[in-house]
């Protein structure tokens, strides 16, 4: 799970070298890493919404 989580992180911030890049396009459970990614991403959301809901207030 961790490694997915790191492939996922390095994915987002757009710094995932293309072996591991092709690593995880051979998995055999992608839905992890879909999870994964929507999950983060809903997270970095809200971070970013609690942050401008502080800053405003």
């Amino acid at each position: 799970m961790w490694s997915v989580v790191k492939s996922v992180l390095a994915a987002l911030i757009g710094v995932q070298n293309d072996r591991q890049r092709q690593k995880d396009f051979s998995s055999d459970k992608p839905a992890a890493f879909i999870i994964t990614a929507i999950i983060m991403t809903l997270l970095f959301v809200m971070i970013l919404v609690g942050v401008a809901i502080w800053a405003a207030g």
